[in-house]
């Protein structure tokens, strides 16, 4: 999602950081710069950091930020995206509106964070369809598709995706920052 930008991207891996920042806020915005704004400070770098999840209409917003988190913090993907089937058992197809939502946080060490948003809207299925993707894509139909995420190919799921879609103006705001030779972290 980020080639062809004019700089060197680096992982944190690369830098020799193995520290996690966590995620102790209670918005995808304030968790997205937590990450931005640790990792910026202990590489010196400019820094990019995202946070994202699932937003359900039926169920409040749930699983929101906990999204990663959703059933317990052992649980695994497939775990998670049945508890979020087995909560909308009873909600019928036309009340299963649900969102992926993320946000980017673009910070240079001692600045504010500049924020990229991405949406993506659909629906909750019933079950699971779908060998592509992680988490709750398989769950999740995109009505203008007729598929799910996890039925799209990678190349179809990045121009569409909440991901990509914030990608698209950290990209935009990278290039105007006319940077050539630095380094980011991300």
């Amino acid at each position: 999602m980020l080639a062809g930008v004019p700089f060197e991207l680096v992982s944190l891996t690369d830098v020799g950081i193995d520290e996690e920042v966590p995620e102790t806020g209670s918005t995808f915005e304030e968790n997205a710069a937590l990450k931005a704004k640790g990792y910026a400070a202990m590489s010196g770098m400019v820094t990019l950091a995202d946070d994202s999840g699932l937003e359900v209409k039926a169920l409040g917003g749930e699983p929101g930020v906990r999204s990663a988190r959703y059933g317990g913090e052992g649980a695994s993907e497939v775990e998670r995206a049945a508890l979020l089937l087995h909560n909308l058992e009873n909600v019928p197809e036309s009340e299963r509106q649900a969102r992926f939502r993320c946000v980017i946080a673009l910070v240079r060490p001692e600045q504010a964070p500049t924020f990229f948003y991405g949406e993506c809207r659909g629906r909750i299925t019933e079950s699971p369809r779908g060998g592509h993707g992680f988490g709750y894509d398989p769950v999740f139909l995109l009505p203008e598709f007729g598929r799910t995420m996890a039925e799209l190919n990678v190349e179809e799921k990045a121009q569409i995706s909440h991901r990509g879609m914030a990608a698209k103006g950290a990209v935009k705001e990278l290039r105007a920052m006319g940077l050539r030779s630095d380094r980011f972290t991300c």
